[in-house]
């Protein structure tokens, strides 16, 4: 309910925050600044007293950016106990306990034979590798000529 309050609120302000912007003149609107010329203005514009525009373009800005917070700050609210993506991932499925193996029958009626089949394990991660017993050795040296 708050949020789609805010939302509207949001949307409004928005408009009317693009209307005022849109019908406020340039600083260089008068005719000299037609054909290029600065006329009596200062390098950084003539600074005249604030009109109705101006001032309403001051508020809704603020409003704008009020808004802007509240629905960042109501939208992350009950957001913070959930649980991560990678809490939610399934876990791999194990491999069964007795190794899959081939049972091949000869064409000549004999008796079957079973075959295990290598399966490599599944590799740990990056940092739980276990190290093979040629780890702990070191290269040999160069031969000098």
């Amino acid at each position: 309910m708050l949020i789609g309050i805010l939302t509207f609120i949001h949307v409004v302000v928005c408009l009317f925050l693009v209307i005022v912007v849109l019908l406020q003149s340039g600083k260089a609107a008068d005719l000299a600044g037609a054909f290029g010329g600065m006329g009596s203005q200062t390098a950084f514009g003539p600074r005249g007293s604030a009109t109705v525009l101006s001032k309403a373009t001051t508020i809704a800005a603020g409003l704008f950016m009020v808004t802007s917070l509240s629905l960042s700050i109501v939208a992350t609210r009950g957001v913070g106990s959930s649980a991560t993506v990678l809490d939610k991932a399934k876990v791999p499925a194990k491999l069964p306990a007795k190794p899959p193996s081939v049972t091949l029958t000869p064409e000549g009626g004999g008796t079957p034979q079973t075959i295990p089949l290598n399966i490599p394990e599944q590799q740990q991660p990056s940092g739980q590798q276990q190290k093979s017993p040629a780890a702990g050795k070191q290269a040999p040296a160069p031969q000098k000529k």
